[in-house]
């Protein structure tokens, strides 16, 4: 009798199903919250575990559900990544928004979505970096970015306002975090209010032009606002930052040191768990 036929599986399945992005809580540390299929993991009491991540070999759409081959834009199928508003060009550069010019894939959901209060802020994950986001999604945009500050300096009434002073203000302040710099350790502290009132300076003439375009009721500088701040459960940072993707490793295993941003860093590498949406995975 062959006994291997009744041995066990050394590792024991905790979770199936599509990967998302990690639920976070702003707590002292950040808590992040797996939802995978029908459960509900608790990831800060994972860490200092050993872990494995393995990818099936199947991606569903995130927006249809069918199965895709390749996915495009974080989780979608060809067909909608081609086809929704939420996935046009815009998305990623905001100052392109053409809803007023009524040329919008989907007026309903860019009504909803991209005419509504948006915030223009600064954060620091690996320096300083300006951004905008949905007023909802803040302190959630800062944790997912991995920043330990965060702080909105300017409220408009929609995406496209966001995006045009986003563009004045990164003509001095980098736009992106260097997430290899991030992971790597805590951002020194910065001073968020010199730095935003410094480019209210420096930018004065463009701000104006744009609030004289749209309006004094459209556009609100925030001279005093709060400054966030983050810690993140991480045990140990590594010295050497190597990237893993299910794409490549099907199989990515090791020992969790940590999770910030939307990254879990092991002792064999780091994953970024939101670029895998709709990756279908077994955790155990």
């Amino acid at each position: 009798m062959n006994l291997e036929l009744f041995a066990s599986d050394e590792t024991t399945e905790t979770a199936r199903g599509t990967l998302d992005k990690m639920v976070v809580e702003p707590e002292s540390p950040v808590r992040y919250r797996l939802e995978l299929g029908d459960e509900r993991v608790d990831m800060n009491a994972r860490i200092g575990q050993p872990i494995r991540l393995e990818y099936t070999g199947h991606i569903y759409c995130v927006y249809c559900g069918k199965e895709t081959n390749k996915s495009f834009g974080q989780g979608y199928c060809y067909e909608h990544f081609m086809s929704l508003a939420q996935c046009d060009s815009c998305m990623m550069s905001p100052e392109k928004c053409h809803f007023d010019q009524g040329t919008c894939r989907e007026p309903e959901w860019g009504e909803a979505t991209c005419m509504q209060s948006h915030y223009v802020y600064l954060a620091n994950a690996s320096g300083i970096k300006v951004g905008i986001t949905r007023g909802g999604q803040i302190p959630t945009r800062w944790i997912d970015q991995g920043a330990t500050q965060g702080m909105a300096i300017a409220r408009v009434t929609s995406r496209l306002l966001a995006g045009l002073i986003e563009v004045v203000f990164k003509q001095h302040v980098a736009d992106k975090t260097n997430w290899r710099t991030m992971l790597k350790g805590t951002a020194e502290e910065l001073d968020l209010p010199a730095i935003r009132d410094r480019l209210f300076r420096e930018c004065e003439p463009e701000l104006n032009d744009i609030i004289e375009k749209y309006g004094i009721q459209a556009v609100q500088l925030l001279s005093h606002g709060d400054v966030h701040s983050f810690t993140f459960p991480v045990e140990r940072y590594p010295e050497k930052v190597s990237s893993l993707n299910l794409d490549k490793h099907p199989v990515v295993e090791g020992t969790l040191l940590g999770i910030k941003g939307q990254y879990w860093i092991l002792d064999t590498g780091v994953i970024n768990i939101r670029r895998h949406t709709g990756y279908e995975v077994i955790l155990s």
